[in-house]
């Protein structure tokens, strides 16, 4: 008789869309109630609701050039988050440490995604800053992404560190 197979991790896609709510409801949010280019401060000297736009990646990496971008970008954001869901597949549904950063990492993804098809821009709102340094806005799928990125790095570090020196 042959062993039951083990369930996957493909359930942490519940955490994806969970993610891809938030974000699309803040930037809903954002629409309908920020002004553009205007801060709003929320911790004076720290935080401020920011509306603005981004064309390009991270840092707006290639917001000048010419729309091809926004395609190139929404391409490679699906093809890391099908490899990333596959790679769920492929997980035991309790190795949350595996399993919770892809699932961050395809909920921000598709979150910025939706933006980019839906509105050919992303919308950033999120401006942290600090005695006149500004860091560049952001929303909530970029903090999933750079979130289960981080996870996906430390929880593979500690992962290798664990594995005996005879294997």
């Amino acid at each position: 008789m042959a062993a039951a197979p083990k369930p996957n991790a493909l359930v942490w896609l519940l955490l994806s869309v969970v993610v891809i709510a938030l974000d699309q409801w803040s930037k809903a949010w954002v629409l309908a109630a920020l002004p553009e280019y205007t801060a709003v401060p929320v911790i004076d000297g720290f935080w401020n609701w920011y509306r603005t736009y981004n064309t390009g990646a991270a840092f707006s990496f290639l917001a000048n050039a010419g729309g091809w971008q926004i395609w190139f970008f929404s391409l490679l954001a699906v093809g890391i988050s099908g490899l990333l869901a596959f790679w769920l597949s492929r997980t035991a549904r309790h190795d949350w440490r595996q399993a919770l950063p892809y699932a961050l990492v395809i909920g921000g993804a598709v979150g910025n995604v939706i933006d980019r098809l839906v509105h050919g821009h992303v919308v950033d709102f999120i401006q942290w800053h600090w005695r006149g340094h500004y860091w560049p806005a952001f929303n909530i799928a970029d903090c999933a992404v750079v979130g289960g990125a981080i996870g996906i790095a430390v929880f593979g570090l500690l992962e290798g560190k664990r594995t005996p020196k005879g294997s």
